[in-house]
C-alpha cells in the first residue's frame, strides 16, 4: 500500500533580513564626507555597487546608522582582469548631537551616493541681535 502524502509548497528564501546579514555577510564602512552650513550638517556616504533598494537609514538609541547591501551572486560573476576595490555591504554608525533635529532627518540616494541632511536645532543656529 502506498501511503499518500500532502504537497508541501517549497518558498524561495529571499535575501536574509538586514539583521541576519549583520551577522553573516561581509561589512566595511563606506568613505564619508561631513560638512556644515548655518542650518544643516550634510552628510555624503560612497557605496559603489549599491542600489537605492539596498539602502537603510535609522536611527537607533541616540544613534545614525547606514548600511548599503551590495548583490554579491552578480559581484561574484564577473570575470575581472584588475579589481582594486574590496567587494562588500557598507555599514556605519555614527553618535547625533544635541544639536540635530533627529525630527528633521532627511536621506537621499542617487549614483552609488547617500545623502543624509541633520538639520540644526534653532537653538544653536547662529542669530543676529540687533542694537537698540
Amino acid at each position: 500500500m502506498v501511503e499518500q502524502k500532502d504537497a508541501v509548497e517549497v518558498q524561495e528564501q529571499s535575501k536574509d533580513t538586514w539583521e541576519a546579514a549583520l551577522e553573516r555577510e561581509s561589512w566595511v564602512a563606506p568613505l564619508v564626507d561631513i560638512y556644515e552650513t548655518e542650518d544643516v550638517f550634510l552628510m555624503v556616504a560612497n557605496m559603489p555597487g549599491v542600489s537605492k533598494d539596498d539602502v537603510k537609514v535609522k536611527l537607533e538609541d541616540g544613534s545614525l546608522i547606514i548600511m548599503g547591501r551590495i548583490n554579491f551572486d552578480e559581484v561574484n560573476s564577473y570575470k575581472y582582469i584588475l579589481k582594486e576595490s574590496e567587494t562588500s555591504n557598507y555599514y556605519r554608525k555614527f553618535k547625533i548631537s544635541d544639536s540635530v533635529d533627529e525630527s528633521k532627518i532627511d536621506a537621499k540616494f542617487d549614483n552609488g551616493q547617500l545623502h543624509v541632511t541633520l538639520p540644526k536645532h534653532e537653538r544653536v543656529k547662529p542669530k543676529t541681535i540687533e542694537i537698540n
